[in-house]
């Protein structure tokens, strides 16, 4: 019977290396203690990395309300169904469709009011109802109208002339 399966592949490793000449099993010997060293240290290091890692991002339990990181000018939007008369408001704004090849386009008033439904609930983007489509579509299309002030124009059209009236 042969203690060999029995060992590590490092001790196995080392018992072979017996039936070498001694100047090859200093090599052996040095090389095993090295690599030994080498793991110990890549273990301590890799376990403090995810240490830090899972200390640094908080585990809510409950998800609160986004809070905008600047004051707003304009409130936010209480709907998410467009009327016709706001649609046809907001239309002149909107960049012109271009002719596509390939996929087709999005319908645009869908994608407003996921905006809208996104701003309205705080919600995180990747929580997009289905019926909106796509997230990634979405959070692209509203991040290049919020960088153009695109974004700004639409929802002052969407506000009411009068907010007290509206309030009542």
């Amino acid at each position: 019977m042969s203690l060999l399966p029995l060992t590590s592949p490092e001790v196995r490793r080392l018992l072979l290396a017996l039936t070498e000449p001694p100047d090859c099993f200093g090599f052996h010997l040095r090389w095993s203690r090295w690599r030994r060293r080498h793991q110990a240290v890549a273990k301590r290091c890799h376990t403090l990395r995810r240490a830090q890692r899972y200390a640094a991002v908080p585990q809510p339990l409950v998800v609160p309300l986004r809070q905008p990181a600047e004051p707003e000018t304009i409130p936010a939007v209480s709907m998410t169904d467009l009327t016709e008369a706001q649609w046809q408001g907001m239309a002149p704004l909107l960049p012109r469709p271009r002719q596509r090849q390939g996929r087709p386009a999005h319908d645009v008033r869908q994608m407003v009011q996921a905006m809208l439904w996104v701003e309205q609930t705080g919600c995180s983007w990747r929580n997009l109802p289905a019926r909106f489509g796509a997230w990634q579509d979405v959070y692209a299309l509203y991040h290049r109208w919020r960088q153009s002030g695109l974004w700004l124009r639409i929802r002052q059209t969407l506000q009411p002339v009068n907010l007290e009236a509206a309030a009542a």
